[in-house]
């Protein structure tokens, strides 16, 4: 696959403690140079990177990021993001709750996101590396349920990211109305190809924007 229809399907991604305004700028100024999907940052940032880009980019930001803990935060983050600009949002469920078995929470958070984006892009992270096999199936009845577009692996901040076999397991749970996102430690374009072959609309990483730039395809 060539190099530009996989970057078209990048979340170019820059979610570090650390990152400060120039690295959000680069990160947008690549993401236009190379047509990525979006660029992913901070919500402290969505308002200056929109003003920065116009339409020129969409702009992806994250919400409960990155342990999902509060209904009434999440809802306010999104009504923000949406308010200073954001087209895409990416959001944290609330792992506790869902191995408490308390689905109708989890589920009812969800939409609760989806009425606060007012049309935007939902991807809803459930942060595969921590739950059970079983755990994943449910997450994908309640994705295809809550009216998002998106079911997302991982946050990258956890102790694990995207694999293929979950994947695998997405595409053969989730509704006709559900996308996949594969996000954390996407490393190399072999990699790049597989997850969209397997069925992934979007990846989250930074690295591919970096080989297209030819440097170490190293971090997120």
């Amino acid at each position: 696959m060539d190099i530009r229809e996989i970057l078209k399907k990048v979340d170019h991604t820059l979610l570090g403690v650390t990152a400060g305004w120039s690295d959000i700028e680069q990160i947008l100024i690549d993401a236009e140079k190379f047509g990525t999907a979006s660029a992913c940052i901070p919500p402290a940032f969505v308002k200056r990177a929109k003003d920065y880009v116009g339409d020129r980019v969409k702009i992806c930001t994250v919400i409960g990021f990155p342990n999902g803990y509060t209904t009434a935060a999440k809802v306010f983050e999104t009504e923000d993001a949406v308010a200073n600009g954001a087209d895409e949002i990416d959001m944290v469920i609330n792992v506790g709750e869902l191995k408490s078995g308390n689905t109708v929470y989890v589920e009812n958070e969800i939409k609760a996101a989806r009425a606060a984006c007012e049309g935007k892009i939902l991807k809803v992270i459930i942060e595969t590396c921590l739950l059970t096999e079983n755990e994943k199936i449910t997450m994908c009845d309640i994705v295809t349920r809550s009216g998002a577009d998106y079911i997302k692996t991982s946050t990258g901040f956890s102790t694990g990211g995207a694999t293929f076999d979950d994947i695998k397991l997405f595409s053969e749970h989730i509704g006709s109305n559900v996308k996949m996102k594969a996000a954390g430690g996407i490393g190399s374009l072999d990699d790049a190809e597989k997850f969209i072959a397997l069925g992934c609309d979007r990846l989250g990483t930074s690295r591919i924007v970096k080989l297209a730039k030819g440097l170490d395809a190293s971090g997120y």
